[in-house]
């Protein structure tokens, strides 16, 4: 079973983000960094990011 959607408190670039969904659905941390990259260009990552960033709780230590 995957971990719960959280961002980490460690090992992050911004805010976490993608290295929680990366972690979470058992994906490379580079890839989905590399996705919202693309989708930026395009015009729908920065939204799709700053949306996730709200929602997706910190982890606790």
């Amino acid at each position: 079973m995957a971990s719960r959607l959280v961002r980490p408190g460690s090992g992050k670039l911004i805010a976490g983000v993608c290295a929680a969904l990366a972690d979470r659905f058992n994906l490379s941390r580079g890839l989905v960094r590399l996705v919202f990259v693309i989708f930026g260009l395009v015009g729908a990552g920065e939204l799709a990011y700053i949306i996730l960033w709200i929602i997706i709780p910190k982890e606790r230590r």
